[in-house]
């Protein structure tokens, strides 16, 4: 295996852990790091949808406890039934959308530009969302109605658009729809397990005729940098939202989108762009 290309897969890894669950767009900076590391090929594009499966395993891990009450308790506990249900009518839309206009937005928007420009539109949103007034109705998950979860599920669509970030649009949705920080920060975590395991799924039968044994290696590299940056920032997060609003993000993401569109305007960075 190429010690530049394992490389390459550890960067993405950490890129993909660090931003999965944070609402500055894991796409986003996949995209942009991938053109960076000219892995941006469909052979990238793959080895990224695969990764995704190491932060699905952190999450699943920080929150073990939970989800297995869930699974053993279907049988007799209306609650957990419950939570399911939440859970898929809130994936719904997302797989709908997806279904139907996936192909044409990946063949518009997964580039640096859009992507750049993306960011910049996602944290004047953040910024709208923040300055508001919050009126706080649902203080954790197990408050949430089966309507909270629609709302939250049409939210996540916007993750659609490269760099508008799918925690971003559940987690800032959460809040304008009277979801606590922590509430709507949780339900993105779990929201997150069936929108990314469909996609990883789906993804890869898609593309199965790419599979090769000879990128087992570079596929074990990033999942494990993903599960373990992954882990390090859910937990983060949590302990983060207790005291912090999510302006920062906001700042960082338009730094970053207007750093993106300067270094291209500029020439100092030869990004693709359609």
């Amino acid at each position: 295996m190429d010690f530049i290309l394992l490389l390459k897969a550890l960067i993405l890894g950490i890129v993909e852990g660090l931003t999965e669950f944070l609402p500055i767009s894991s796409t986003g900076h996949l995209i942009l790091v991938g053109d960076l590391l000219h892995f941006n090929n469909e052979r990238g594009k793959l080895f990224e949808i695969v990764i995704q499966s190491g932060a699905i395993l952190a999450v699943c891990w920080e929150y073990r406890v939970r989800l297995l009450g869930v699974l053993f308790g279907l049988r007799h506990s209306a609650e957990a039934r419950r939570f399911l249900l939440k859970l898929f009518i809130a994936f719904l839309p997302f797989a709908i959308l997806g279904l139907l206009f996936g192909k044409a937005i990946k063949a518009h928007l997964f580039q640096p530009i859009p992507v750049a420009l993306a960011f910049v539109v996602g944290a004047f949103v953040i910024i709208w969302a923040e300055k508001r007034p919050h009126k706080i109705r649902v203080e954790s998950v197990d408050d949430m109605g089966l309507l909270d979860a629609l709302k939250l599920g049409i939210a996540q669509t916007f993750a659609l658009i490269p760099g508008t970030s799918r925690s971003g649009a559940t987690i800032i949705g959460g809040l304008l729809f009277g979801l606590s920080r922590k509430a709507a920060t949780e339900f993105s975590f779990f929201l997150a397990i069936p929108t990314l395991v469909v996609a990883t799924l789906y993804q890869v039968y898609k593309e199965r005729a790419l599979l090769s044994v000879d990128d087992l290696g570079m596929w074990a590299v990033g999942f494990v940098s993903a599960f373990v940056s992954a882990f390090v920032c859910v937990r983060w997060l949590l302990r983060y939202i207790s005291n912090h609003d999510f302006m920062a993000f906001a700042w960082y993401r338009i730094a970053f989108g207007l750093a993106i569109i300067g270094t291209w305007h500029f020439g100092w960075v030869d990004w693709s762009h359609p």
